[in-house]
């Protein structure tokens, strides 16, 4: 289920897609092209020049050089930034880059906007969160952020707010949780990759620790829903969580896996990974109520979509 078809209203718009060359941004810019004057900024380290659709604009460039962001950015009146170092492992490895890459970057594109006043809606993360008290985790819990990655999207949420605050920019933050669907970077180890290819591969599918952590799985195309009403939304200068408000195990997850993909592989059990978030569940009635948000895809149909995909290859 490619984002192409996801309805909106967005139309005759100049819109700037940072990113737009990888997972979630690719799929945003396939649904806005074809209405719309579509630029993607991306330097191509993590996504791919042929996800850019056709009719967009592409500026190689990092997002961190604001000369970059000044030129692409020239005329919008509509922004989506998607650009991020997403491994949360990175992260831990070289903060540095995690920082520059995540939150100056986002500092950079805000105060760009402001001087073309254009809307910004940015991807912030589940991460701010840290390890939730409960779940599931509403918008206004507390957020103790466990990696340089999550105190970078902490910080890329709250500029979000004081520039809307202070110079009345039309912001609106969303805090993604774990996302998933076609052009995913299986670099980046994100759970679905990683068993997709272990059971296309025999097996064996590995479950890191009892298989009992928790977590709340979204459809690319359902991301992109929420970002095109981000981007009509009265709601602004305040956070949305995007998700299902629905989760599963990870030990369920990988069984729907080899069932989809009609695996034989068996599945184990390893070392669990030090620091991992036990549960994680998102209360999406915010997004519900302020965006008219709604999941559409199921787990299980978006991981069937993507066998399919993979065996037609």
């Amino acid at each position: 289920m490619l984002a192409t078809n996801v309805e909106h209203e967005i139309a005759g718009r100049t819109v700037l897609i940072t990113g737009g060359a990888g997972f979630i941004g690719s799929h945003l810019a396939a649904a806005l092209v074809g209405d719309n004057e579509v630029r993607v900024l991306d330097d191509l380290s993590g996504g791919a020049r042929e996800f850019v659709p056709d009719g967009a604009e592409l500026y190689e460039g990092d997002v961190r050089d604001p000369q970059a962001v000044a030129e692409a950015m020239r005329g919008a009146d509509l922004v989506f930034h998607e650009a991020a170092l997403v491994s949360v492992e990175e992260s831990v490895t070289d903060p540095e880059r995690s920082h520059q890459t995540n939150a100056t970057a986002a500092l950079t594109v805000l105060e760009q906007a402001r001087e073309e006043d254009a809307r910004v809606v940015l991807a912030s993360s589940a991460a701010i969160y840290g390890h939730p008290e409960s779940v599931p985790v509403e918008e206004g819990d507390p957020k103790t952020p466990s990696s340089p990655y999550g105190i970078d999207k902490l910080s890329l949420d709250h500029y979000a707010r004081a520039y809307h605050d202070l110079y009345g920019l039309e912001t609106v933050p969303l805090r993604y949780f774990n996302v998933y669907g076609p052009r995913q970077n299986p670099e980046y180890s994100a759970v679905v990759s990683v068993f997709f290819r272990q059971a296309r591969d025999g097996g064996p599918v590995t479950v890191q620790g009892d298989g009992e952590q928790t977590r709340d799985f979204v459809h690319v195309s359902d991301v992109v829903r929420a970002n095109l009403r981000a981007a009509t939304t009265d709601n602004i200068g305040e956070p949305f969580n995007v998700a299902t408000g629905r989760s599963v195990t990870v030990r369920e997850l990988a069984e729907t896996i080899v069932d989809v993909t009609g695996s034989d592989a068996d599945i184990t059990h390893v070392e669990e990974r030090p620091g991992d978030i036990r549960h994680s569940e998102a209360d999406i009635s915010k997004a519900q109520e302020g965006l008219g948000y709604e999941p559409t895809v199921s787990l299980e149909e978006g991981l069937r979509e993507l066998a399919e995909m993979d065996e037609s290859r």
